[in-house]
């Protein structure tokens, strides 16, 4: 029966994990006088996972193992 059970914040459906923290950006988007939609926190962090990925790409590519801003 314990084998069932979920992990403890694990979502299923194959959906990344969280990358970036939910309250910072909403935050700096009420900061501008907006509203955040339920699903902005899920995009921004698929962008910032999207941006890793290419940097990664890039990074081998230049036969290196340190990611720098500039990769980004």
């Amino acid at each position: 029966m314990a084998a069932k059970k979920k992990a403890a914040g694990k979502k299923s459906g194959g959906k990344r994990e969280m990358l970036v923290v939910g309250s910072k950006v909403k935050e700096l988007v009420r900061s501008k006088g907006l509203m955040a939609a339920g699903d902005l926190l899920e995009a921004v962090s698929n962008c910032v996972a999207g941006m890793i990925e290419k940097a990664a790409e890039r990074v081998t590519a230049n036969k290196r193992s340190t990611m720098r801003p500039h990769d980004l």
